[in-house]
């Protein structure tokens, strides 16, 4: 039954907020301070959702209906009267998806291609569906908080942050363009799930790294053969940085120059965990390896397993070293770990009067180990970037890990922090 002026008038705060419905989905919100709030429940798309009118008496019941009719009206056309409010002019390029399109043009140039098109993949899949058609001013904080939880919800954390990211960065985009006032991303912090705690894989201290070189020297398993594979893969891995599917899976026509001197292994980004290109500038013993493991392989694999036409297998590096004795103590993906804090604690006196500077800039270790970054930056990842103090970098710890071995008298064990 349809409420009356008097009903509306008469409706008096209690102790707990309730509702006066006049019909079709419209209700009176009375809340618990007195204030009364028109509101229109309605389903869009097989979703409930609540849209706001304003408050009683500023609009009244024969306001409160005509908007009513509007929102059915914006309905029966198929168009969410969320979006397309009812009392107010639709803006088509202030929606955010027209916002996020400019933005996204805007900085494309600047961002490799496959980085660009995983940015606006994520838009298209996560968020547009939800704020796509909404306008910049009209969004608030709990609407992208709902966004980022659906994401959430699938166990997508990572996403999730970038997800938020982008949005952030759209309305910055969008207050430097006059489109809206502030940015809703701003009141989220501490909202997001954390992220759980990482495992990292078990690694040595640096102090144990001779003792694990001279061991890998020896290695020897049944059959003479498979012993050289074995040995020769762990020790590329520990001189290259790489993930162990990025070495097994390695292909002669990868590696390029091997006899020059600018030798590197091309990795396709079909192997890479954030698939794309990856190029590793090779030390002379890495590509002496190379090229030794090459010219002995009768398969198109570098590291070729036990039977023919198929890579080592998955198992084979880290049960090496089990054998050698470091099981639960280092793991072939913790070489990567071992790496990065050695070219982390080096250290190079500069300037007067001296002072202590890091010798290998983070940028170069970050991207030698192909990390994901969250940071827009080094998201705009080039392959080729940094190419040259990345091979000085590898070139010092091969000399590094030969001093270890005792191969080499003159290379000066660098100062550590």
């Amino acid at each position: 039954m349809a409420l009356s002026e008097i009903q509306i008038k008469n409706a008096k705060a209690a102790e707990r907020p309730y509702k006066l419905a006049d019909g079709e989905g419209l209700f009176l919100f009375v809340k618990g301070n007195g204030t009364k709030l028109w509101r229109l429940k309605y389903r869009y798309r097989g979703k409930e959702k609540l849209l706001s009118f304003g408050a009683y008496p500023d609009v009244g019941i024969a306001a409160a209906r005509e908007l009513k009719t509007l929102a059915k009206a914006a309905l029966a056309e198929g168009k969410d009267p969320m979006v397309h409010k009812p009392g107010r002019d639709f803006e088509p390029e202030r929606t955010f998806k027209a916002v996020a399109e400019m933005w996204h043009k805007n900085r494309k140039s600047s961002l490799n291609p496959a980085h660009a098109k995983r940015v606006w993949s994520r838009m298209e899949r996560d968020v547009f569906p939800v704020l796509g058609e909404r306008m910049m001013h009209e969004i608030t904080p709990p609407e992208v908080l709902g966004v980022i939880r659906n994401i959430e919800e699938r166990g997508a954390l990572d996403i999730s942050r970038r997800a938020k990211q982008s949005i952030g960065q759209v309305f910055q985009f969008a207050i430097a363009s006059g489109l809206c006032d502030a940015d809703p991303t701003a009141h989220l912090r501490g909202a997001l799930k954390p992220r759980p705690r990482v495992k990292h894989m078990a690694k040595l201290p640096l102090a144990q790294l001779p003792e694990l070189i001279n061991k890998l020297d020896q290695y020897n398993e049944e059959g003479e053969r498979r012993s050289e594979i074995t040995r020769a893969a762990l020790t590329f891995a520990l001189l290259t940085w790489v993930r162990t599917k990025e070495l097994r899976f390695a292909k002669k026509h990868e590696f390029e120059d091997l006899d020059g001197n600018s030798p590197l292994w091309r990795i396709g980004p079909d192997r890479m965990k954030m698939h794309r290109e990856h190029i590793v500038p090779l030390s002379m013993q890495a590509a002496s390896l190379a090229k030794e493991m090459i010219a002995c392989s009768q398969s198109d694999y570098v590291f070729p397993g036990q039977k023919r036409g198929v890579p080592l297998s998955e198992n084979t590096m880290i049960y090496g070293l089990y054998r050698l004795g470091y099981h639960g103590r280092q793991t072939v993906h913790g070489f990567r770990g071992l790496a990065s804090t050695w070219a982390n604690e080096q250290l190079v006196e500069v300037g007067q009067p001296p002072m202590w500077i890091r010798k290998y800039h983070e940028d170069w270790v970050e991207l030698q180990l192909a990390h994901s970054e969250e940071n827009e930056v080094r998201g705009a990842y080039n392959a080729a970037e940094y190419l040259a103090p990345r091979r000085a970098m590898l070139q010092d710890w091969a000399n590094f890990l030969d001093a270890m071995r005792g191969k080499t008298d003159n290379v000066a064990i660098l100062r550590a922090a």
